[in-house]
């Protein structure tokens, strides 16, 4: 069925649940699709360490005969991963694979020129989404395409929160060693992935292409669904399902987040959770990469402490994972944040996985993730300084640009 290496956790609908199960009417689940989490832990590193490019990815993509990558960051700047990337690439290209690159231009506003110049000597067709030209009346700045997302041959994909960046890198190897959750899927899930690439491709360039995945494979059992938004239609698909989800729990919800703002239906329904007795545990960053969302997100605590949900900071690196699960039943990993930039702007997706095992050791992940994180208490909270609070209702203001 599944196997899982690390953190990822889980959304579902309720509809009609019966007691201690979560329904998943009017989501359609492909049944044939076979998964695994290929993230570092959060409690501590994995047994291969952080996500290894050469390892991962240049695997499937040495045999595909199209290798198709969406990335929110550039590799600049950080010469290990920058190298294994673009060796992925030459292996394809080398094998005669089509490798198209579709990069956010606001997300990879550092990407250099040289690296640009050296993909696309090698053969990589390279998109840039919504390119900056504010003198354009069209401009649409604040669409972006946030998703992660790899996929070789319509066959294999690969998605979750990291990017092709130093931040994700070990820190052995001068990275940032930050912490997050990435997927692997094969089956039907990878050319729902594969379509979602192309349709950006198309509706940016004009071009559209076909897949060159096999429809009639079915390697696994598991039951899988990706949830995507898109620029202007189903923009809360994601969120309906985190919504629903939450009115269904009856015994645990544990949510890996590591930008924490989530919307007044989303507060409500883990308020509503907790006062039904179940066990609302959230695990945010104790250190941000961005201040201000940091301070904007602890504004919030108060409001949810009080209403019984638990707030736990992680004290390590940076926790960057978007993952969530209910019940030990059904898990989700993917790029969309608990804030309204994600809600309202950008482009994400997340895999959502009905299996018992899969949520099980994902949880299981979590509580060891629990053991390098610090518990707010209520009592506490409400003593810290003054000059916190300021700062913490300032940075709130602007929640609307995180």
């Amino acid at each position: 069925m599944l196997r899982c290496a690390l953190l990822a956790l889980g959304l579902a609908r309720p509809a009609q649940a019966a007691e201690g199960e979560v329904s998943t009417a009017l989501l359609v689940y492909s049944d044939d699709d076979h998964v695994t989490v290929i993230s570092p832990r959060l409690g501590g590193r994995a047994e291969l360490g952080a996500l290894t490019l050469d390892a991962r990815y240049t695997v499937d993509a040495v045999s595909a005969a199209s290798v198709d990558l969406v990335t929110a960051a550039s590799p600049a700047g950080f010469s290990e991963l920058r190298h294994q990337a673009s060796g992925a690439a030459e292996h394809a290209l080398g094998a005669g694979a089509r490798v198209r690159v579709i990069y956010d231009a606001i997300g990879s506003i550092d990407m250099t020129p040289a690296l640009e110049t050296l993909m696309r000597n090698a053969g990589v067709q390279l998109l840039e989404y919504h390119p900056v030209a504010p003198w354009r009346p069209r401009w649409a700045w604040n669409r972006r395409d946030h998703r992660k997302m790899l996929v070789c041959d319509g066959r294999v994909g690969f998605v979750g929160g990291m990017n092709l960046n130093d931040e994700n890198a070990p820190a052995d190897a001068g990275g940032g060693d930050w912490r997050d959750a990435h997927a692997r899927v094969e089956g039907p899930a990878a050319r729902d992935l594969d379509l979602l690439f192309r349709d950006v491709w198309s509706a940016q360039t004009g071009r559209w292409f076909e897949s060159v995945g096999d429809a009639a494979a079915r390697p696994g059992g598991s039951r899988v669904k990706i949830a995507a938004n898109q620029e202007l239609l189903k923009r809360f698909v994601i969120r309906k399902a985190y919504v629903n989800a939450l009115i269904a729990a009856r015994e645990e919800v544990s949510i890996a987040s590591a930008y924490f703002l989530p919307d007044w239906r989303i507060r409500r329904a883990l308020a509503h959770a907790a006062r039904r007795g179940v066990d609302v545990r959230v695990m945010v960053p104790g250190r941000s990469d961005s201040s201000a969302v940091w301070h904007a997100m602890r504004a919030r605590y108060d409001a949810l402490l009080s209403r019984g949900v638990r707030i736990f900071e992680w004290q390590g690196p940076m926790m960057h994972a978007k993952a969530v699960v209910v019940d030990r039943q059904w898990a989700s990993v993917g790029t969309f944040n608990l804030d309204h930039r994600s809600l309202r702007h950008n482009l994400e997706v997340n895999v959502n996985v009905l299996d018992r095992a899969f949520a099980a050791e994902l949880a299981a992940q979590f509580e060891l993730g629990l053991k390098g994180s610090r518990e707010v208490a209520l009592a506490d909270w409400r003593r810290r300084a003054w000059l916190d609070r300021v700062r913490e209702r300032f940075w709130l203001s602007f929640d609307y640009f995180f």
